[in-house]
């Protein structure tokens, strides 16, 4: 059983890294790549919406791979994607599945409610058939 049914475990440091770059990029969407082992994060990557788009978002390729090969380098696993929705919906759309390129990670969609970002886990695959897990933030 793959342990991110059970949700990411997240540092505080991690979020506050995470919620800095969304805020950074608004009205664009932004991204990047979460790294760990099991489910415990270790390492948030942002990476560049090469889209700027405020509803969609592609990685920059070259951050990209240097991110992969850093979790290579590290012995890590990507665990997670990170993107914001900075006027849309709290759960995965239609072009997030439509694009899905990780399936079997989880997906943090980050929205902002009333001028506050939250964010929420989502288990995706090609099977359309996603569930929510949890993300869990712990103190150092």
């Amino acid at each position: 059983m793959n342990s991110l049914t059970n949700g990411l475990l997240l540092d505080s440091e991690h979020w506050t890294q995470m919620e800095a770059d969304i805020k950074a990029k608004a009205p664009e969407e932004a991204c990047g790549i979460v790294l760990g082992e099991g489910n415990h994060a270790r390492l948030v990557i942002p990476v560049t919406n090469i889209l700027h788009s405020p509803t969609r978002f592609r990685m920059e390729p070259k951050e990209q791979l240097s991110a992969f090969l850093m979790a290579e380098e590290k012995k890590l696993d990507i665990l997670a994607v990170y993107h914001s929705h900075p006027h849309g919906i709290n759960q995965p759309s239609a072009t997030d599945y439509k694009e899905l390129t990780f399936p079997g990670i989880i997906y943090l969609i980050w929205y902002s409610r009333d001028g506050e970002w939250n964010c929420r886990g989502y288990l995706m695959n090609i099977r359309l058939d996603t569930g929510e897990v949890p993300v869990i933030i712990s103190e150092k």
